[in-house]
């Protein structure tokens, strides 16, 4: 049986606001010679723009835009702050593994933290976690000032950070006015490489279970996409898992959503994926039969006329102010509060 295709034609577009990221991820290894002890990189909108590894002691630029536009003075600083960071998390990674009780083996310890941006809105958020061999450890409560133990051997590390009012206010100042500051002003550098709009491909096809159809969008930029599967044109909110956003290696994103349904389900209803992105109108998978097997028949979203754009009223959270920060555009905190 061949696949039909199936043309819907939207009048409404619906406009998107896009949240920018800025990101920091360190790792301290224990164990592991032949890889670098200490890695840290930074990224914006997914994309790395700085990376350090205590083998080459160097930060090295991931972007032609950052390194025109920042100077031999930033550079210097991002040096210093990685060599901080390597220092103050090998002492962190040898009191875990004492706490573990652990003499032997490879342990890896992560630091994550950073800020997003609302472009529309202005609302900022923050956020910063650690984890230990894998496994969420303690992670931030920004809105409540307080840490959360994921772990009992975290407790003692909540109790004792809990304790230091001065690295909550610092911590306070960096993601509401430092890190949104130096995120704006990345996304200003940036604009013609992060800005541009790439539409996604998509594909249906089965999961590795027979019970299972995988909507896979991938090549796409900025990362923001919404996935859906719809039941005989009903959105579904059962029997569907949406994964992350995950970069690809080249600048753009890939994403899945995995659904739920029998052989004998597909034959009775139609399935069909939805994608949304900002390059432009919304493309359609349906789930179709050819020879026994599931194929997906690509459908696009065409413009009768002109594009008729409709006003949205956004309830809007209270603005965070983005003051003028100092020239540290990561958490510069690494003093004995910081220990676990």
């Amino acid at each position: 049986m061949q696949a039909v295709l199936k043309l819907v034609c939207l009048l409404i577009y619906f406009p998107y606001n896009v949240t920018h990221s800025l990101q920091y991820f360190y790792t301290i290894t224990s164990g592991i010679s032949s890889f670098p002890e200490f890695g840290a990189v930074g990224m914006v909108d997914g994309e790395v723009i700085i990376q350090y590894d205590s083998n080459t002691r160097n930060v090295v630029p991931r972007q032609a835009w950052i390194k025109e536009h920042l100077d031999q003075e930033y550079w210097k600083s991002e040096k210093e702050l990685a060599w901080i960071a390597k220092v103050a998390l090998k002492e962190d990674i040898r009191i875990l593994k004492e706490r573990f009780n652990q003499t032997e083996g490879v342990h890896v310890l992560q630091r994550r933290y950073g800020c997003e941006w609302d472009d529309e809105s202005d609302v900022t958020s923050g956020y910063e976690q650690y984890g230990y061999d894998g496994e969420d450890f303690i992670s931030l409560d920004l809105n409540n000032m307080r840490w959360v133990a994921a772990k009992p051997q975290a407790i003692l590390t909540r109790n004792k950070w809990d304790t230091y009012e001065s690295s909550y206010s610092s911590r306070t100042q960096y993601f509401t006015q430092n890190c949104c500051y130096w995120l704006k002003k990345y996304v200003q550098y940036g604009n013609s490489t992060l800005g541009r709009k790439v539409p996604p491909r998509v594909s249906v096809f089965l999961g590795r279970i027979s019970f299972s159809a995988v909507c896979h969008a991938t090549d796409f930029h900025p990362k923001g996409i919404n996935m859906t599967w719809r039941r005989d044109g009903e959105k579904m909110h059962e029997d569907v898992d949406v994964g992350e956003t995950l970069p690809n290696g080249d600048g753009t994103f890939q994403k899945r959503a995995e659904l739920t349904v029998s052989p004998e389900e597909r034959k009775r209803s139609q399935y069909t994926c939805e994608v949304e992105h900002i390059s432009g109108e919304p493309t359609l998978v349906t789930l179709t039969e050819e020879e026994g097997k599931p194929v997906g028949a690509i459908i696009t979203g065409c413009v009768i006329g002109a594009l008729v754009l409709t006003s949205i009223c956004l309830v809007k959270k209270k603005k965070r102010e983005c003051k003028k920060a100092n020239h540290c555009d990561r958490d510069c905190d690494y003093s004995e509060s910081t220990k676990p």
